[in-house]
């Protein structure tokens, strides 16, 4: 079975990270629906035919996943050695050269599998950053069996709520491997469009209390879960469904779930609900009924962000507040399959989901929690000056009262959940810099691209003397503009004199870009033909008359990674 070209892509960028020497444990971030279990399968394969001494574990932490990864194993490879241990299957195999895996069945049973060389996690965001839990309990137990043991992660959602990425420290993994966006899925045809629309019905959240970053899942249920804005919910639905056939409704909690179903029944519509506490029967009856299409709405808490894949999902309502990204772009994922009857699903965001995260292109990772040692925020009284608790509505010191806090205007377009359509700039100037990143304090070069005087300027940062994936990518950045600027080489290889550089070289006639959350991220730079034309009379010499690319000479070299550009 052959891969596809950005899943050969994951494998090869994943074995390159391994010969470059880095230390620790990698993560493959791949979009939902990018088809993570053919990589593995893949994965797996190559390393048993390369190493058939090599034993692998494939972890994770649900049913449906373990079946699927154990099915597409089959598929690339009929006769694999493989075994299934996971209680909710049915099945304890061991002594196989793969094994697939449920943590919750294996967590403590690290001396039965014995040796391990590699574990691959699928959905390793659920890893705790901290040394405890079933995951690295487990991993701490067969790494003292096999000291050179090795783990790979994968992913869509490479962040935890109130600790910010995964490979933020403490963590078990040390780098993200990013080989393919949701932008370049969508536009191979791999993945489809999301739609999102303003909606009348909107839950309010405003007095519902967090804990760790997220609302307190009971007062989440109370404020949301009432006769009247159920029955405003799912009038709206219908009224913007048309003919969709497969609505699928994430909701706060099992009585809501329960409760939403019921008020589609009563508006003739046939749904059911399915939560955690389903029996596995029932619950897959459900699921064949609502694929089948005798069911047309199914609501759950809970269960069916990962693991259920139903391609011809048209409709998803979000009626689930959530502070938390990964839940987040997990719920719009179920809507990205392509589908057999539309080119894309229709998302009604009742609870403010993308208004919180923004496009599920460019969501931000949550902020790490803070120690509680900082300053607590603050206002200042307009009438007696007074620093005051940023939530006081009464000033302490002369009773004056602050204005309530407005409700968050929903500025949303039609397509701002896919965040795709990127802007253009026709570029006049452009300015290179080093840069010194306030957050880390890490270097790296900065380039200001200018347009018109009306328009912003837009600046992108290349961490060029970074290790792992995000150097590497920069670094492939530089050395592509370089050659089409004509910037001159350099004896000077401080990011100061590679500036001085690229400053002396040709700007791109335009550039396409895209907001990432507070930056911006360049998606393409265009040199035009007069442009091409007067750099190929330029030299790019390394100082003996040959092409610097011929000669083997490069002129930036990268001390900190041992690699030059």
């Amino acid at each position: 079975m052959k891969l596809r070209d950005y899943q050969q892509r994951a494998i090869n960028q994943l074995y390159d990270w391994f010969r470059a020497g880095n230390e620790g444990n990698p993560c493959l971030v791949l979009p939902t629906g990018s088809g993570k279990s053919h990589i593995v399968a893949a994965l797996c394969k190559d390393a048993l035919q390369s190493w058939p001494e090599t034993r692998v574990l494939m972890l994770t932490h649900v049913k449906e996943l373990i079946e699927q990864n154990a099915e597409k194993m089959r598929q690339h490879w009929p006769g694999a050695p493989l075994g299934i241990y996971s209680a909710s299957i049915g099945r304890k195999d061991l002594g196989e050269p793969i094994t697939f895996a449920g943590i919750q069945s294996v967590r403590s049973k690290a001396r039965e599998l014995g040796h391990i060389d590699l574990v691959i996690i699928d959905e390793c965001h659920l890893v705790n950053h901290k040394d405890e839990g079933g995951y690295r309990t487990l991993l701490d137990e067969l790494q003292a069996i096999n000291p050179a043991l090795r783990v790979v992660g994968l992913t869509a959602t490479p962040y935890r709520l109130g600790h910010g990425l995964i490979t933020d420290a403490p963590a078990i993994f040390a780098d993200l491997i990013e080989p393919v966006s949701i932008e370049e899925l969508v536009f191979k045809g791999h993945l489809s469009k999301l739609r999102s629309k303003v909606t009348e019905a909107r839950l309010d959240v405003s007095g519902v209390k967090k804990r760790g970053g997220e609302y307190i899942e009971a007062d989440l249920q109370r404020a949301v879960d009432t006769a009247d804005q159920n029955d405003a919910v799912v009038r709206e639905v219908i009224a913007r469904a048309g003919n969709r056939k497969a609505w699928l409704f994430f909701c706060t909690g099992v009585a809501h779930a329960q409760h939403v179903a019921e008020v589609m029944q009563e508006y003739g519509i046939a749904a059911a609900c399915v939560t955690g506490d389903t029996p596995k029967t029932e619950r897959a009856a459900i699921l064949a009924d609502f694929k089948a299409g005798k069911l047309r709405a199914l609501t759950n808490a809970n269960v069916l962000t990962t693991g259920f894949d139903y391609p011809d999902i048209d409709l998803i309502a979000m009626l689930r507040p959530t502070m938390s990204p990964s839940l987040y772009v997990q719920m719009a994922g179920r809507g990205m399959r392509p589908k057999s009857h539309t080119d894309h699903c229709l998302v009604l965001d009742f609870a403010g989901v993308v208004e919180t995260h923004g496009p599920i292109t460019a969501v931000q990772p949550p902020k790490k929690a803070g120690s509680g040692e900082g300053e607590a925020p603050v206002k200042v009284c307009d009438t007696c000056n007074e620093l005051c608790p940023i939530s006081a509505r009464q000033c302490p010191a002369c009773g004056a009262e602050f204005p309530a806090p407005g409700p968050k205007r929903f500025e949303l377009r039609t397509d701002d959940i896919m965040g795709i359509e990127p802007s253009e700039m026709a570029v006049t100037d452009w300015k290179w810099r080093k840069h010194v990143s306030k957050a880390s304090g890490k270097e790296m070069l900065a380039v200001t691209y200018y347009g018109a005087l009306s328009e912003k300027p837009i600046t992108e940062y290349l961490p060029i003397n970074h290790e792992g994936y995000a150097g590497q990518k920069a670094l492939g950045h530089l050395l592509a503009m370089k050659a089409k600027s004509g910037a001159p080489d350099t004896t000077d290889h401080s990011l100061d004199g590679i500036s001085a550089s690229m400053n002396a070289g040709m700007p791109p006639a335009n550039i396409t870009y895209k907001q990432d959350g507070k930056f911006y991220r360049v998606l393409t730079r265009k040199w035009n033909e007069s442009q091409q034309n007067m750099k190929s009379n330029e030299s790019l010499s390394d100082g003996s008359g040959n092409l610097s690319r011929a000669s083997g000479y490069l002129p930036f070299p990268m001390a900190a990674q041992g690699r030059q550009v």
